[in-house]
């Protein structure tokens, strides 16, 4: 394990926009964008709910983010984390660029290969939107193409062909490019060696989508090794933990979880919200954990982390 550094917590949120309304996400935004205490939000990437009624709303994330890219004026902002099997990595690579415009340079690039074959509410969306769920071995090799394309097209001046496995193009082009240069933070997701391999070799952060803090830790250390494998700097890559809290979860479970993840080397949190959304919730997360957590933290508000 490497010597202790300090490093500042940055703190976010995230709501799931499923089985909730515009409206209500939009006020949740705007009362974080309102709070310097939270620097980040996100949105999850499905297009039918989760949880809840099968049959219930469920708003498309990239449309939406953009929508609250233009509402809101200081947070970062992305999905945890966009499925590459929806969308063309061309195609995506458009629409980001287009957020970051609307947003003034304030996205986030969440990506992942997509959801997992066990998860059944999730693997339902692909055969009722007319999408190929093709295994994982296929899903980790089409991500790490798209990640070479997607940054090919935020920096590339003059149109390229791509002859890859599971992508080609031609003629490639992206205009506007990304206000952020070279192009905004890519944030892989995702807790499999296959894709741990993808993050060493294109991400500039990289997320753990639940679990445990123990596991998030196992899986960082191993996510570690496998950048030296290929001669890259383990510190070159965030390391995010997302939190979602149970309901009847007391503020001090949450502390302790959020300390646990800092120590771990998380420093990159994201607190998740379940809707409905009572008045002021960002407000009391920041009351009920934020603060107490950076308050611990001392002069400067950082933790040591290994």
């Amino acid at each position: 394990m490497s010597a202790p550094t300090a490093r500042r917590p940055a703190f976010g949120i995230m709501t799931p926009p499923s089985q909730v309304s515009y409206d209500d996400l939009l006020r949740v935004w705007r009362e974080a964008d309102a709070l310097p205490q939270i620097e980040h939000a996100w949105l999850y990437d499905h297009l039918m709910p989760l949880g809840g009624d099968p049959l219930g709303p469920t708003l498309e994330g990239w449309t939406l983010l953009s929508a609250l890219a233009a509402q809101t004026e200081r947070l970062r902002l992305g999905l945890l984390v966009t499925s590459n099997r929806f969308r063309p990595p061309a195609v995506l690579a458009k629409i980001a660029a287009t957020v970051d415009v609307v947003s003034g340079g304030r996205l986030e690039f969440g990506i992942g290969a997509g959801s997992r074959p066990d998860v059944p509410m999730a693997r339902r969306e692909y055969a009722a939107h007319g999408l190929p769920f093709h295994d994982a071995a296929q899903a980790v090799a089409s991500l790490a193409e798209a990640c070479t394309i997607v940054r090919r097209l935020w920096t590339e001046t003059e149109p390229f062909d791509f002859a890859g496995e599971h992508h080609r193009l031609t003629g490639a082009f992206c205009s506007p490019k990304p206000v952020q240069r070279p192009g905004p933070p890519i944030m892989i997701g995702g807790r499999a060696t296959p894709t741990l391999r993808v993050v060493a070799e294109h991400a500039d952060a990289w997320n753990m989508p639940g679990g445990t803090v123990a596991e998030a830790v196992e899986r960082s250390a191993r996510l570690d090794r496998l950048c030296a494998d290929i001669g890259r700097d383990p510190a070159e890559v965030r390391r995010s933990f997302v939190l979602f809290p149970a309901p009847d979860d007391r503020p001090a479970g949450t502390r302790d979880t959020v300390r646990a993840a800092i120590e771990g080397g998380f420093d990159h949190i994201v607190l998740g919200l379940h809707a409905p959304y009572p008045d002021a919730v960002v407000r009391r997360l920041v009351d009920d954990v934020v603060e107490p957590v950076l308050s611990a933290a001392g002069p400067g508000r950082v933790v040591p982390v290994p």
